[in-house]
């Protein structure tokens, strides 16, 4: 029987993936649980992926890819001055912590998925540099740019983790002081 032609395969393999870790946390990703929940054989998943630190990097490099496209969306419209950029950007936390929790949970997941995983930290360290990047057009400069992406992460990792409530009064005032520089001698 000759074999058949799926080109679209290894993406519903990634989706499968991400399914899973969303579903069940890292602990629960296989190639037997991705295989199942992607509907292929389980020859696929191991083609595609030899390990599962592969298919860990793959489904990373997928959800990063639509958060940074989030973020250069709303940077093409036109993100304001470092003035403004404070008070953006505490809305856009807000509306992330309001929104989709479980995507957001799913996405600090695999992202910390690099404490544990070196083949993961490359792909942990190419999100964290694409959001300098596209924050540095409205920021002093890359080390400003670096420290807000920081205090964001925090921000919604302390959110997630602890289950406070968000203030984002606190927060505009935070990214406010890194942004103007006002919290440097600290």
């Amino acid at each position: 029987m000759p074999r058949r032609h799926d080109p679209g395969r290894r993406r519903r393999i990634i989706d499968a993936a991400v399914r899973v870790v969303s579903d069940k946390g890292l602990a629960g990703l296989s190639h037997r649980s991705v295989a199942a929940a992607a509907d292929v054989p389980l020859g696929s998943t191991t083609y595609h992926f030899k390990t599962l630190d592969e298919l860990v990097v793959a489904a990373l490099r997928q959800v990063s890819a639509e958060w940074v496209a989030g973020i250069e969306r709303l940077a093409r419209r036109g993100l304001p001055g470092e003035a403004a950029l404070a008070d953006e950007l505490a809305r856009l936390l807000g509306r992330w912590l309001a929104g989709d929790r479980a995507r957001l949970e799913l996405e600090y997941e695999l992202y910390l998925a690099a404490l544990r995983r070196e083949a993961v930290r490359p792909v942990a360290a190419e999100y964290l540099d694409a959001m300098t990047r596209v924050l540095r057009p409205y920021v002093a400069d890359e080390a400003t740019a670096r420290a807000v992406v920081a205090l964001v992460d925090g921000v919604l990792l302390q959110c997630l983790l602890t289950g406070r409530p968000y203030d984002r009064e606190e927060v505009r005032t935070a990214l406010s002081r890194v942004l103007t520089d006002e919290g440097a001698g600290l």
